[in-house]
Formats: structure tokens, sequence, C-alpha cells
């Protein structure tokens, strides 16, 4: 008997929309992704929401994470789901991190990003909640 198929990583997109250049604790939160057994795409700095759907889509990702300390997360992030669902992709969820104030965080959830992240959030509580929200492959 042959031994079980390995499961299949996690395969996650970070990407820093905008011009925001802070790049810092999205790529800590990509090696600690990587360090829980996922695979990261880091899409690096100034990426436009259009780029950021095309390399989701490229690499067959299962979760998208999108950092924003510029204060343009209300444009840029409702951007990035309106393109997701124009080319049909509804199966890879959105998370969120950076400096969200709370209202705003509250109105990304109702529109779709499934976890907002601010300063503070222990890594542990991303990698768990990346686990949860992920679209698990058949």
């Amino acid at each position: 008997m042959g031994e079980p198929p390995a499961a299949t990583p996690i395969r996650v997109l970070i990407a820093k929309p905008g011009l925001d250049g802070h790049d810092r604790g999205a790529k800590v939160v990509a090696r600690a992704l990587r360090d829980a057994g996922m695979e990261v795409i880091y899409a690096g700095l100034r990426q436009t929401p259009e780029e950021i759907v095309e390399s989701a889509i490229e690499e067959d990702v299962d979760l998208i994470g999108l950092s924003c300390l510029s204060g343009a997360h209300m444009a840029l992030f409702p951007r990035v789901l309106k393109l997701l669902r124009a080319r049909k992709v509804r199966d890879v969820p959105v998370f969120a991190g950076g400096i969200i104030p709370d209202d705003d965080a509250k109105r990304l959830r109702r529109i779709g990003i499934r976890a907002v992240f601010g300063p503070g959030t222990s890594l542990e509580e991303i990698v768990r909640t990346a686990r949860g929200i992920a679209r698990h492959r058949t």
C-alpha cells in the first residue's frame, strides 16, 4: 500500500495595493504563514488591484492577504473584491491588515473581506484565521 497523498499546502498571495511603501508587517505575516506550512507568494509593493487579481488567478491561490497603512484601504480593498467578482473568482477569500479604523473594518467585513487585522494582532491568530477561511480544494 502506498502512502496517503500529502495535503496540498494552502497557497496565499500577500499584496500591498496602492502607493503604500511600508511592507515590514506584510513580510512578517508572509513569513509566519510560510513557517506555518503555507505556500506564500509575496506580490510586493505598489500593486494595483488589477495586478493583484491577475496574480491571484495566475497563481491559483486559496487566499489573498492585503496590507495597507496609507489610509487608502476603503478605495483599494473593495476594488479588489469587485475585480474578483468580475473575473468570477468567488471562492478565494480575502483578508486584510493595516491601520484600519474599527468602523472601516466593520464596513470591509460587510462587503466581503473575511478578516481584518490591526496592529498588535498575534501571528498565531492570523495563521489560525487564515487556515480557517482559506479555500479548501477538492
